[in-house]
């Protein structure tokens, strides 16, 4: 369906993606994956048409029908409702419908009967009588109430819309579907029902997320993009997991081989490129040079900006950490957005907030911080309590242009402060070495971003986490460290997130919020989902040194002829021509035999890097059958006879110039 042909792609002098090939076939189920930034959109942009490519191109295969959710969704009219703007999913079907319905009115005309049969089966084929019953549907599982699908589009916020935006994707039934980050705008039973209906869909599905749920469940092909490359592995997510790190290491010892045989051409060229007799040499190594430049191995990005996340241990505290009795929160004094609330949170709690958006989450959060007071009922904080509480917009609360260093030493002042030894042992324990404090806040990434923030926030030493959607700018290896660190922190967390596989691993018990109220349950998320699910619905070498000297007779010089002598007994012209011809004629075999050498030599190393490249090659493209191992061995065997021959070459090179001056 998709053939993606040496696309490159290119930002000012930044190499967003270079060389990318792969394919994608029709039914096949692929996530995209990798870092943030790495050029994981572009692609979609690519396949929409959005953008061209610096060189290469895609091959689209017959014309599929590509549903995509647009990033700033809008209405056609203000007065357009939230159904009328999903039931426009499908281009051209409203027209049609128009169309047909014109058509009814004259049927006995058989130029307009046999007009209103191909109508009739390419709106049924599109899917034009069950559309409105679908987008009910998606509606309704995204969280929508059905007393809102008569309200105007432009009332709902930014994430409702891209809900809807979805909603009218999904329902389209496209042969192709691009999902960008679909479950950013969700919350955790909308990534549920999400998740159910993509398992039922039959086309296409390219998704990029990182959602380890979605992704284990969804997809059966991985492509994985970083740094400005994109490999196809064929298997879902856990078994790219377990490849990707055999290839990583694969990798690691090809790049070895690579920057130790790109050293040593170095090394020759610094050397000799100053000396005119050995120009050329150092000219053919340069060349070399060029070509390993060009076609240099990178490793991934995640590996290089890999980070840890160790979080101390809370200082003490009462046994109660927080309560609440008959709380309401209103923010205009009217309607209530929480409303008779009663329930405790115990020293030790791994408590998880699960409901549809809209009604109070993060709302609680804040009360349970104190940024927040309550409008009716109590909100007490326990004794010795400090909480910690990690926004939503975290990111958006670290200022771009201050340092790490500088960022992290304001939070630590401002809570009290302490010796510089104890603080930079702060730095190190989330991660930050003597290289990171002084970066800007403004390049970090998303990864690099959590852990300052986590730092910020422990610097004020707490003892009840507070965590609302912490993974939303995580990508796949943030969010298992993240995880790992909170799995293995003793303290209390209450969270809030549309992750499962976070929520799964992190919390021990679960508070659902519902339009009815709120419900505890005492067991993690796969203890509360069976219980709701029963209540229904809802390389060097040496060679021989050959000598080229001339000698006489022992202690003599040149034995000439008296015939034709000059004065002194100095030879004529015609004895020195002689000389020199006879010179050449005893060295001749020597030289044949070295400029045979080089030539050999020049020839196996063309042969063997063209061998090296293809074995690369397979180690940066795996097919399924790849045996890393071995090509890995193919690697460093070819790295090891180029190094000899290239030692061979550089020994005749030198001797073959030697005897020509000479």
């Amino acid at each position: 369906m998709l053939d993606f042909k040496g696309i490159s792609v290119h930002y000012g002098h930044q190499d967003v993606l270079t060389n990318v090939t792969f394919r994608v076939n029709a039914g096949d189920r692929v996530g995209v994956v990798g870092p943030n930034g790495s050029g994981k959109s572009t692609l979609f942009r690519i396949i929409l048409g959005e953008m061209g490519t610096d060189s290469g191109e895609l091959v689209v295969e017959g014309s599929p029908r590509i549903g995509f959710t647009r990033q700033n969704p809008a209405p056609d009219t203000p007065e357009e409702t939230l159904l009328e703007y999903s039931l426009r999913g499908i281009p051209g079907l409203s027209e049609m419908e128009a169309e047909m319905a014109e058509l009814e009115a004259d049927l006995a005309d058989p130029v307009k009967m046999r007009r209103y049969g191909e109508l009739q089966t390419k709106f049924e084929h599109l899917g034009g009588y069950d559309l409105e019953t679908r987008v009910k549907v998606a509606l309704g599982g995204l969280g929508f109430a059905t007393d809102e699908f008569d309200k105007p589009f432009a009332s709902f916020s930014g994430g409702w819309r891209m809900r809807a935006e979805l909603s009218r994707v999904l329902a389209s039934k496209p042969d192709l579907l691009l999902l960008d980050e679909p479950s950013n705008y969700l919350d955790l039973p909308a990534v549920e029902w999400l998740q159910k209906f993509l398992k039922a869909y039959e086309g296409t599905l390219m998704l990029i997320s990182h959602d380890r749920f979605l992704l284990r469940s969804l997809t059966s092909i991985t492509v994985e993009v970083d740094a400005g490359t994109a490999t196809r592995y064929e298997g879902g997510l856990d078994w790219y997991l377990s490849e990707r790190e055999i290839r990583y290491e694969h990798l690691k010892a090809a790049k070895a081989n690579q920057d130790r045989h790109r050293e040593q051409l170095q090394r020759f060229v610094d050397r000799f490129r100053a000396q005119a007799t050995k120009a050329a040499q150092a000219q053919s190594r340069q060349k070399l040079i060029d070509k390993i430049d060009e076609e240099r191995i990178v490793l991934p990005k995640r590996h290089v900006s890999a980070g840890t996340l160790r979080l101390a241990p809370p200082p003490p505290s009462g046994v109660e950490m927080f309560r609440c009795e008959n709380l309401g929160v209103s923010y205009d004094g009217e309607r209530f957005v929480l409303r008779n609330l009663d329930f405790n949170v115990i020293r030790g709690d791994r408590l998880a907030i699960i409901g549809y958006n809209g009604l109070g989450k993060t709302t609680l959060m804040r009360v349970m911080a104190g940024t927040l007071p309550a409008t009716e009922g109590k909100a007490v904080i326990g004794h010795n309590v400090v909480p910690g509480y990690l926004s939503q917009e975290f990111a958006e609360t670290i200022a771009d242009d201050l340092t790490v260093y500088r960022i992290a030493k304001n939070a630590w002042d401002d809570h009290g402060g302490g010796p510089e030894k104890v603080f930079r042992n702060q730095l190190g324990s989330f991660g930050f070495d003597e290289n990171d404090v002084e970066k800007p806040a403004g390049v970090l990434s998303g990864g690099e971003k959590i852990r300052l923030a986590f730092l910020r926030l422990f610097l004020s030493r707490p003892n009840l986490l507070l965590l609302d959607e912490p993974t939303t700018h995580l990508d796949l290896d943030g969010r298992r460290m993240l995880q790992k660190a909170l799995s293995e922190y003793v303290g209390t967390i209450v969270l809030v997130s549309h992750d499962i596989e976070f929520v799964r691993a992190v919390a021990t018990s679960v508070l659902e919020i519902s339009r009815s109220g709120i419900r505890r349950f005492p067991g993690g998320y796969d203890y509360y989902c069976e219980k709701r699910d029963a209540e229904g619905p809802g390389v060097s070498g040496q060679g021989s040194v050959v000598s080229g000297q001339w000698s006489g007779a022992r202690g003599q010089g040149p034995v000439v002829s008296d015939q034709g002598s000059g004065a002194r007994g100095q030879p004529s012209k015609k004895e020195l021509r002689q000389q020199r011809a006879a010179e050449r004629a005893k060295i001749a075999p020597i030289v044949k035999e070295l400029k045979k050498r080089v030539e050999t030599a020049e020839k196996k190393i063309d042969e063997l890097q063209k061998a090296l490249d293809e074995a690369s090659a397979e180690l940066f493209n795996p097919r399924p059958d790849t045996d890393f191992a071995e090509a890995n061995r193919k690697v460093r065997t070819l790295q090891f006879e180029i190094d000899r021959y290239t030692a061979e070459w550089e020994e005749a090179a030198l001797k073959l110039e030697e005897v020509t001056a000479g």
